[in-house]
């Protein structure tokens, strides 16, 4: 089965283009040491240069604050095998800043022969926002629930709207949510990750925003967004803003101004291709035109929109939908007014690349969504297509890769793929194991409604005759429609992982692993705590006996399953 989420990334060929362009050119790339300085760092600041004529000298034209230039040292010159071409870093050391300072800059490099300077391929502002880069102490220890307003509950005792397609209007809105607010917190979950609200143009999904200061009035009006968050406060639950800044919807009206009339203050906001019939847009969906985040109008807008939401309104923190969108210097601000607004909210990104783009937001998000572990999840629980042995080295190789202090969530599916029961041909077995080593690593783990009681998508999103992304938007199931015994194991499982911090606290280590029997097992441990993890990946019943420091257990496993063992 071809699976993989990192779509532009999913060839050799894609990959070999990717960073042969990433290469090629002046290149700054955020590349700052340390990548989010605090007060009394003096960062380390790299460009690389890859042309076909010579550079004299690179430069750092600070803006902000004040202005200043600082020549770039050349370092060294190095034959890039890929691009079969040399290519020059350059490098310069930038002053400590205070806390909270927000500095931006740009590269310039001047050609030998003396024609005009050069900036850089990849961004042309970039900036960082100095001060500890660090998560709200609440984010650990969070269990998130994904709810897709339309598919969660339709509320106010009425029935899902009858429909003919999954792309259809099925009814659920803000009352039915709030109505459903004592199961959420009954199953122990702590946070709510809720898909957008805002009006659009009749969208089930509601990512065709065009106002970003109201409520859909299909989900519900205002007032009941007010109280949905102090219904969620009062049960100890967080409410995340799931916030798009690449694009809105066309129907928004800022562009249909900007179509009407070239002189419009509004022109400036998109990316025009051949006004007014080309512009750029997310991923060439004409009804998404892409904004220019970089205009201050628009940049104001949003940054509105989020003091809006956080201030006012009392969200806890943001999910930021397609991050690689805008620029890391937008991100850079958003998480001033963030932190100016609330400085206890949550801010993390979907970024759906490789792990060194993911980390190059540190400073700007307190971490993104783990993608690369999903999809490894996925390969070995779901697909079977990857080894308990190359399953260890990556889970060994990305703990050390990312910094403690940038929070990953995890999860094994969302709105945007193939359920991982669809992927594990429903077995339930699978999902359960899978769920049980999601909730015993390090990452605060999400679950999308509907994963924990069985909900179902009958064909895949890349099927021939599929409805596409709609496919896995089944509406949730109540009551008897359940599948209690899974929901248990979920409640049981969120309520385990909660009561044990070590869990998200403590260190892991590999204590068993054998690829005959299919069997595995961890710890993770403080000074305080040890909990032992062991997974059956086989068709057969295994007893696997492990030992950890003076700690020794024997976990006797039905196939396709996994015990825990909890030991002070």
């Amino acid at each position: 089965m071809k699976e993989f989420v990192f779509g532009s990334l999913s060839t050799i060929e894609q990959r070999v283009a990717h960073m042969r362009t990433w290469r090629q050119g002046i290149k700054h790339h955020n590349r700052l040491t340390p990548r989010a300085p605090r007060a009394h760092d003096q960062p380390t600041l790299t460009v690389t240069v890859q042309l076909d004529r010579p550079i004299a000298r690179v430069e750092c034209v600070v803006v902000e604050p004040g202005t200043a230039v600082f020549p770039l040292q050349f370092v060294k010159t190095e034959w890039d095998l890929l691009n079969w071409a040399y290519i020059e870093s350059w490098q310069t050391t930038l002053p400590a800043e205070p806390d909270g300072t927000l500095v931006r800059y740009h590269i310039r490099a001047y050609p030998a022969d003396g024609s005009p300077p050069l900036g850089t391929d990849d961004e042309e502002i970039f900036s960082y926002l100095v001060g500890e880069a660090r998560a709200p102490e609440w984010a650990a220890g969070s269990v998130t629930y994904q709810i897709f307003p339309d598919r969660f509950y339709p509320g106010n005792g009425r029935d899902w709207n009858h429909v003919h397609s999954l792309n259809d209007i099925y009814g659920g809105s803000l009352r039915g949510i709030i109505d459903k607010l004592d199961y959420v917190a009954d199953m122990g979950f702590n946070a709510i990750w809720l898909n957008p609200f805002f009006p659009d143009d009749n969208t089930h999904h509601g990512y065709h925003a065009t106002d970003y200061f109201n409520v859909n009035p299909r989900l519900g009006s205002m007032e009941e967004i007010h109280e949905l968050v102090a219904a969620a406060h009062g049960r100890g639950i967080r409410l995340l803003l799931d916030f798009v800044a690449n694009h809105w919807s066309s129907q928004h009206e800022s562009f249909q101004e900007a179509l009407k009339d070239p002189t419009s203050r509004y022109y400036e906001w998109y990316h025009w291709i051949d006004y007014p019939h080309d512009y750029e847009t997310f991923f060439g969906v004409m009804h998404l035109p892409q904004v220019n985040v970089n205009h201050p109008d628009v940049r104001r807008y949003l940054l509105d929109s989020v003091s809006f939401w956080l201030g006012e309104v009392g969200f806890d923190g943001l999910r930021c939908d397609y991050a690689l969108g805008p620029s890391h210097d937008f991100w850079t601000e958003l998480r001033q007014v963030v932190k100016r607004v609330n400085p206890d909210a949550w801010i993390y990104g979907e970024v759906v690349e490789s792990p060194a783009t993911i980390l190059s937001y540190e400073g700007r998000f307190d971490g993104c969504l783990d993608f690369p572990l999903m999809q490894a999840m996925r390969d070995i629980f779901a697909m079977g297509r990857m080894t308990l042995s190359a399953f260890d080295t990556f889970l060994h190789q990305h703990e050390r890769y990312f910094p403690s202090t940038y929070i990953l969530p995890t999860f094994l599916d969302n709105h945007d793929m193939n359920r991982f029961s669809w992927l594990a041909e429903n077995d339930t077995r699978k999902l359960k194991l899978a769920a049980l080593c999601q909730f015993t690593l390090s990452g605060p783990p999400v679950v999308y409604n509907g994963s924990e009681v069985g909900v179902r998508q009958y064909m895949g999103m890349w099927d021939q005759g599929s409805q596409g992304m709609a496919e896995c938007r089944q509406p949730m199931l109540w009551g008897d429609e359940q599948d209690a015994d899974l929901r248990e194991f979920y409640r049981w499982l969120i309520h385990f992982r909660r009561e044990h911090p070590v869990l998200w606290h403590g260190r892991r280590q590999t204590i068993h692993l054998d690829e005959t029997t299919q069997t595995y097992a961890y710890a993770r441990f403080d000074e305080n705590e040890t909990i032992l993890v062991a997974l059956n990946l086989s068709e057969e019943e295994r007893v696997v006996a492990v030992a950890h420091g003076r700690h020794t257990h024997t976990f006797t496993l039905p196939p396709w399953s996994g015990g825990v063992h909890v030991m002070g």
